[in-house]
C-alpha cells in the first residue's frame, strides 16, 4: 500500500511529504469557494515528486456551473487526479444520486485526459449510493486499518484516520504504478 494525505485550508502549506506517494488538496467547493492555500499546497506536493490530486466539494445545483468551476480553478498537469467529495454540506444537504453522476461524467468531458474519482465515506457508499458510479475509481473513508475498508466494491484509496490530519492508503503495487494509472 502506498501512504499519502489529504489537506484544504485547515493545513499548513508545509505538511510533512516524507514517505508519501501522493497528495490531494482542496481545489473548490460549490461555485464561490476556493482553498486560498491552493497554490501553496500544489506547489509543496509537486516540489516533493507526489502524485496530485485535487477535490471539489459537492453542493446541490447547478452541477455544469460547478464541474466548469472546479476545472477552472484546479491546476492542469499530466497525471494530476480529480475527486467530487460526495457527503453532507454544512447546511444538512448532499446532491443526489444522478448529480453525483453528472457531475464526474461533465469533469472529465472537461478534463478527458485526468482520472476522475469518487470519494465518500462508507455510510454514503453503502447507504446513500444508488448508482455504484465512481468514475475512475472510488476513494473511501472508513476509520479502520488502513486497506481495510469494510466495504466488498473495488477501490484505489482509502482514507483511514483523520487524526493528527486525514491519511491515506492507495491500492497500487508501487509508485511507479500509481503514476501509470495516473496518467504521469
Amino acid at each position: 500500500m502506498l501512504r499519502g494525505i489529504d489537506v484544504s485550508a485547515y493545513q499548513s502549506s508545509s505538511y510533512d511529504t516524507d514517505g508519501l506517494s501522493f497528495v490531494f488538496i482542496k481545489a473548490t467547493e460549490g461555485r464561490s469557494y476556493i482553498n486560498p492555500k491552493l497554490p501553496a499546497q500544489t506547489k509543496r506536493a509537486r516540489d516533493a515528486g507526489l502524485v496530485v490530486g485535487f477535490y471539489h466539494f459537492l453542493w446541490p445545483g447547478d452541477l455544469t456551473a460547478q464541474a466548469e468551476y472546479f476545472v477552472r480553478h484546479a491546476p492542469e498537469q499530466r497525471g494530476d487526479v480529480l475527486a467530487v467529495d460526495w457527503e453532507t454540506t454544512g447546511e444538512g444537504t448532499r446532491a443526489s444520486n444522478a448529480e453525483k453522476d453528472r457531475f464526474i461524467r461533465k469533469v472529465k468531458d472537461l478534463r478527458p485526459h485526468h482520472r476522475v474519482i469518487l470519494y465518500a465515506n462508507r455510510h454514503f457508499w453503502l447507504d446513500v449510493d444508488t448508482t455504484s458510479y465512481a468514475g475512475d475509481g472510488l476513494w473511501i473513508a472508513d476509520y479502520v486499518t488502513a486497506g481495510k475498508p469494510r466495504i466488498k466494491a473495488d477501490w484505489r484509496f482509502h482514507q483511514y484516520t483523520d487524526d493528527p490530519l486525514d491519511k491515506n492508503v492507495a491500492d497500487f503495487s508501487s509508485g511507479s504504478a500509481l503514476r501509470e494509472w495516473a496518467g504521469a
